[in-house]
This record gives C-alpha cells, sequence and structure tokens, in this order.
C-alpha cells in the first residue's frame, strides 16, 4: 500500500526561544552550546496556520528539549506541549507536525532526538502584545523574557540576529531571561537568567 501522502499545511506568528546558552546562543552561527550540551526549546504562537481544511489559528504549541551535546549530534529526549484549547482534527493535525511526520523544524529536529515524549496538552497563558513575550503552559512550562542591560551603565540594550538560512527563525530579538523554567517527567530544568529570543516565524509544508 503506498504511503499516505501529508497534507499541505502553513502557519506563521510568533516563536519564543529560550536555552541554557549564554546571551545571543552561539548554536545561532553554528558555534558549540555555552556549556557543552543544549537544554531549551520554543514556543509557538500560530497567529494562523491550517493543515489541509483542518485550521489552526489562535492556538499554542512548544517543544522542548535535553541534548547531551550540539543538538546536530542527536541522542536528545524532548517532549511536547499542545494548546489544550484544541478539537481533536486541530489535535491530530499538531501531533503529525510535531513529531516530525510533515516537514517543517519539527521533521529536522525528530532526527535529532532518541526519545519524543507527549503530546501534553495544557492550558497556554501568552502574552504576545507587549514589547517582551511572556509564556505559562499549566505548571510544565514558564518563560519571562527581559531586555539584556549594559554591565556599565545598566541601560538596556536592544541586539538583534539575522539568519537568512535560519531553520526555526530568520530574525529575532535577542534578551534573556528573567525565568525559563520546564517541568515534566521525561525533560526539567530552571536556566533562569540564560539565553531568550523571540521573532516571527512562517513555515509551509510538507
Amino acid at each position: 500500500m503506498a504511503a499516505v501522502k501529508p497534507s499541505n499545511w502553513m502557519m506563521k506568528g510568533q516563536v519564543v526561544v529560550s536555552c541554557n546558552c549564554d546571551y545571543g546562543c552561539p548554536c545561532n552561527v553554528n558555534g558549540r552550546p555555552s556549556t557543552g550540551k543544549c537544554e531549551g526549546g520554543w514556543t509557538w504562537h500560530i497567529e494562523q496556520g491550517a493543515q489541509g481544511d483542518v485550521r489552526l489559528d489562535g492556538l499554542n504549541i512548544g517543544l522542548y528539549c535535553n541534548w547531551p551535546a550540539a543538538i546536530h549530534e542527536g541522542n536528545g529526549v524532548a517532549t511536547y506541549l499542545i494548546d489544550e484549547r484544541a478539537d481533536e482534527p486541530q489535535r491530530a493535525a499538531l501531533r503529525v507536525l510535531l513529531e516530525g511526520n510533515a516537514g517543517g523544524p519539527w521533521g529536522i529536529f525528530r532526527r535529532t532526538f532518541s526519545e519524543l515524549h507527549g503530546p501534553r496538552y495544557v492550558r497556554y497563558e501568552v502574552d504576545g502584545d507587549t514589547n517582551l513575550p511572556r509564556v505559562l503552559a499549566a505548571d510544565a512550562l514558564a518563560v519571562d523574557l527581559e531586555y539584556i542591560r549594559n554591565p556599565v551603565t545598566g541601560e538596556t540594550i536592544h541586539p538583534r540576529v539575522v539568519l537568512p538560512e535560519g531553520l526555526v527563525v530568520k530574525e529575532a530579538a535577542l534578551v534573556g531571561t528573567k525565568q525559563f523554567k520546564v517541568k515534566d517527567d521525561h525533560v526539567s530544568y530552571d536556566h533562569s537568567g540564560r539565553y531568550g529570543a523571540f521573532g516571527f516565524f512562517q513555515y509551509f509544508g510538507p
């Protein structure tokens, strides 16, 4: 029997990035993780999206991971989160995407995991209308961003990164995390005070 081809899909919105690296994250430019390993992930707020006839507008999803070294070296353990407001057709569509079965960044990341757990359906609170996004997902995730400050003057600075070949985001504001905590049976850490970023994303597939 021929394999079923995944439905065409698209989504765009804002992605919030956080990990255990120093400000700026050397992984953005193919450097090694600041501490030698990568612990972090992404929350995507889908402003507009669809898989086939299933609309995904307004939903949130997350992928949080623990790799023993750099991401591309594999052997990662990950868990994924889906907005509990999604109905069953939306949940099914998002599972296909987050499990890496329809391309996009998740298809690449899936190759780096030895374990992928989920879905975990959670109540999201995402504030993307302020200057700095904030994400809460029940007791599973808390991300609260803050501006980086000049260590001499104390003034806030506003660096950005442009990544024409970027997998997750092409341009992002670089910030820090006032709070970054993940609590799950399989992936759990607190990397508050480390790297954060946010920016616009737009993906198409498969």
